[in-house]
Formats: structure tokens, sequence, C-alpha cells
């Protein structure tokens, strides 16, 4: 991986932040706030109305507001790569276009979901959105979400394309991501926050995370001790961080488990809203077993 990577910029931690509901509507309040904690935390960027955003839920006025409100509230100190993705590609089109407008640095796009296309389905989908705009593009790649993966082959394709610099890679498939990071001169970040370390390795600059809400100064630090070639310490952050990482996947449906922790921990997530339900007793029990394990409570 040549270090002159396109995406560079998004090396280390971009958080997928929450949306905060309050009696059934979008809490812009907590929301700003949330921006402040990670601009004072040092994160490189935040991600709006991605899938830990609940975005699958939000009108199209709600997701422009998230997306609006974030950028506001960034002001220039935190980049913001807004979620833009559908499996409709007109759809995407109109999101992209918006968060460009909107004062967005980049776009995160997952792949169609539910009609899964063929893999030129999705070379066109990308190719038509990034013909649209300006912005960077991160594809977001997530087979257990999407039913169905981009193949290498088709990411390395794309990767021709000047405008899509990044992949947010959640396929669990490291082969697959070493594919990417050999034959691209993409910014490949984790999708998952207990492969960030193994992704790094193997070339990759840093994760587009969900833990992050909670814990932004942890996985910084673990980015920059692999930048600093400091192994020992990465590996210490990623073993003290792994059981959390890994529970946020298995307790229960992101974003329920970390909205769950920031209500744990005195922050203020807000509502779950349909179809997502609150964790049961015996979730939330363990959770914050695994909170007291790592010292974020007593």
């Amino acid at each position: 991986m040549s270090a002159n990577s396109r995406g560079e910029s998004f090396a280390g931690l971009s958080v997928a932040i929450i949306t905060p509901f309050k009696n059934g509507v979008v809490d812009y309040e907590s929301l700003e706030k949330q921006v402040q904690f990670q601009i004072e935390a040092g994160t490189t960027a935040l991600v709006p109305v991605g899938t830990t955003g609940e975005s699958p839920t939000l009108s199209y006025e709600e997701h422009k507001g998230v997306i609006n409100s974030v950028v506001k509230a960034s002001n220039g100190k935190i980049k913001v790569i807004a979620g833009t993705g559908s499996n409709s590609t007109d759809e995407a089109i109109y999101l992209t276009k918006f968060a460009e407008k909107a004062g967005a640095d980049a776009a995160l796009l997952v792949a169609p979901y539910y009609n899964k296309p063929t893999q030129e389905g999705f070379y066109q989908h990308y190719k038509s959105i990034a013909e649209q705009v300006g912005i960077p593009i991160c594809i977001y790649n997530i087979p257990s979400r999407c039913g169905k993966n981009i193949e290498p082959e088709t990411i390395i394709r794309l990767a021709e394309i000047p405008n899509i610099t990044m992949v947010k890679e959640a396929s669990g498939l490291m082969d697959q991501t070493s594919s990417i990071i050999e034959n691209t001169d993409l910014t490949v970040l984790s999708g998952d926050d207990s492969l960030t370390l193994p992704i790094m390795s193997i070339g990759g600059r840093g994760v587009i995370s969900v833990v992050g809400n909670i814990l932004p100064e942890e996985i910084i630090k673990l980015c920059q001790a692999f930048d600093a070639e400091n192994i020992k310490l990465a590996r210490e952050i990623h073993y003290k961080i792994f059981k959390l990482c890994r529970n946020m996947l298995i307790l229960s449906t992101n974003p329920i488990p970390i909205k769950t922790a920031m209500k744990i921990l005195g922050r203020d997530a807000g509502e779950l809203r349909l179809p997502l339900t609150p964790l049961t007793q015996n979730e939330e029990l363990k959770l914050c077993e695994i909170l007291k394990s790592i010292g974020l409570i007593n």
C-alpha cells in the first residue's frame, strides 16, 4: 500500500454516530453534543446516518436534517462522511448530491441491499453516483446486511474512478481485504471494530467505528500506536477492548447495544426507533459486566 493512498486524510478513527430520538423525533441538541464529544476526543471524521444512525428508519427530511446538523456542528473542526447509500441508485445520487451541497467532506455508500445486484450492477451503481458528484466516495461493503458481497475484482475496477477513494470493508474476509489493498491505492477502513488491528496489519488505514461512540481515545491510541510501529501497545489496546467490540455485534443488532452502553455511561443516546427494540434485562446485565471489565463503570 502506498503512503499516498487516495483518501489518506480520512485515516485513523471515524465514528459511525448514533441518531438520538426523543419522543419519536430526532433530538438535534443531543446530536450536536455527540459532535462536540468527538471533536474533543480528536476523532478524524464523523459518519452520520449510517447503520449505527438507524438510517433505514429516517425520512428524507430527517436524513437531510441529520447531515445538515452534523456538518454545521462540526464547523470544519472534524471531517464529515455522510451516509447517503440506498438500494435505489437515483435515491443514492439525490442524497449524495445533497450531502455535497450541505458541506460534507465525503459520502459513505452502502452496497445496494435487498435487490442483490450482479457485480456489473454494483459497478454501474457506484460509477453513476461518482459521475454526479465531486466529493470523495467510500464504498461500504457489508454482505451480512446487504445479502451480497462486492467482490474484490469489482472494487478494483471502481478504484479507477478518481473520486472513489475509500472502502469500508465489513465482509470479515481478510483475503478479500488483502486483494483490495494489494491492487488499488484506495484507503481501506475496517468496518468491524474487532478487526481494526488485523486490517491495519495488512495495510488498512483505520476504522469506521461503532465502539468509538464511547471509547474514541482508546481507538485513536490503537491507530497511532500501530502507525508509530509500537505493535506491542496496539496489541494491548486491541485485547483490552476486544470483548466489548465483539459483544456490540453478538448481544443484539447494531445500534441497540451501543445506545444502551451510552445510556449506562450517562450519555444521552435517546430512544430506539421501531423495528429496533431495547436489550433484555439479561443482555443489559451482560453489557454492564463487559463495561466493568474494562473499567468504564464500577
